[in-house]
């Protein structure tokens, strides 16, 4: 189904809504919509190259309750915002002749990666680079502003947040990720060690809302222990492939799956450590063949009845990312009511927390603006 006219897309809008809110079943999440928290994933960044300060900046502007840097470590230990280590994607380092000879091939998390790395450069030399739009040409917007950002650190992320409100007057959230916890830990970095540090020595950080991310179990377990009493703080288990273990449960030899801990039994034993869970998108509300929205999974429910909150990954406004019956134009245009109308159906659905890469348009959605003024 495509829609023509901003006319036909609220009627389906309206169509939809009803639905996905008569098929809750019994043990639906108390959520309402306008309670649902908005994560700006990365920033804004279908707009702005993801992770530097100005793409949370126009999150923050454009309605998110909490910005989300993913944190990896320098050569000298600090905590800096990118999506990975790998900088090859996110910067112009193959353009620094100077870095060429650091360009090598690394195991992480059970995956081979050639490029150059966060924890083989001191902060000072990764000022020097410059941010791009990983997903280049897909985003022309962003890709506009490739070379003109800074990495930013985990420090002046905090700055930024401190300075701002929300668009409801609420202090700004953070949302980080710790990423390969288990990987770094082996070259003699302590992540939750470096966040923990950084937690005690900022007085925003023990007052304002903070989410703590992993995909790994053991970090989020020590972290419960040791941020046990601040009232502040709420960790969430990321959820991978279902067949995919967690690295720290691999590296144990453990057997442990994400689709194991996606079970009741498993969301129980996240409920021990753990008071958000966060999944795919289609994990909830499925995809036919053929692109189509399906029927609604059990997950949610079996997270509440868990006593957990659930979030979902990640939101996006391009046609490419849509179900079909959201999309209009070129293949990979960008629509972002498309988006507007996926983020409605979980709502309906009854989630607590959406990842997106555009705020502006997850705000309208969690607001109840009509979908004619979304742009």
């Amino acid at each position: 189904m495509i829609f023509n006219t901003s006319c036909r897309a609220a009627m389906v809008l309206s169509a939809v809504l009803g639905m996905v809110m008569t098929a809750a079943p019994a043990a639906a999440s108390p959520t309402r919509p306008s309670d649902t928290l908005v994560f700006a994933h990365r920033g804004t960044s279908a707009l702005r190259p993801e992770e530097t300060l100005t793409a949370f900046e126009k999150a923050i502007a454009e309605g998110a309750d909490y910005i989300e840097p993913d944190l990896v470590p320098t050569k000298d230990g600090v905590l800096v915002a990118r999506h990975e280590n790998n900088l090859t994607e996110t910067t112009d380092v193959s353009a620094h002749p100077e870095f060429a000879a650091r360009k090598t091939v690394k195991m992480i998390d059970g995956e081979s990666r050639e490029g150059w790395f966060t924890e083989d450069f001191t902060l000072a030399e990764l000022k020097t680079l410059r941010a791009k739009e990983r997903l280049g040409a897909l985003r022309p917007e962003s890709m506009s502003y490739d070379g003109k950002f800074e990495i930013a650190t985990f420090d002046e992320i905090v700055a930024l947040a401190a300075s701002r409100k929300t668009t409801k007057g609420n202090p700004v959230g953070l949302i980080p990720e710790i990423k390969h916890s288990t990987y770094f830990a082996g070259l003699g970095f302590d992540m939750e060690g470096k966040l923990i540090a950084a937690i005690k020595a900022s007085a925003y950080l023990q007052s304002a809302p903070l989410i703590i991310q992993s995909f790994e179990v053991t970090g989020l377990k020590r972290l419960h222990k040791e941020l046990a009493g601040m009232a502040n703080v709420a960790l969430m288990q990321l959820m991978g492939p279902d067949a995919k273990s967690p690295a720290d449960v691999v590296k144990a030899r453990g057997k442990l799956t994400f689709g194991v801990m996606m079970t009741p039994k498993g969301l129980a034993e996240v409920s021990k450590y753990a008071q958000w869970v966060a999944t795919e998108l289609r994990r909830i509300l499925t995809l036919k063949e053929g692109g189509m929205m399906g029927p609604r999974t059990p997950v949610l429910a079996d997270a509440h009845r868990a006593d957990l909150k659930i979030a979902t990954f990640t939101f996006r406004p391009e046609n490419r990312f849509l179900p079909i019956e959201w999309r209009y134009g070129e293949p990979d245009a960008r629509w972002p009511r498309g988006m507007y109308m996926d983020i409605v159906q979980f709502l309906g659905a009854g989630v607590d927390g959406i990842f997106v890469d555009d705020a502006g348009v997850a705000r309208a959605a969690v607001d109840g603006i009509g979908v004619d003024k979304v742009h």
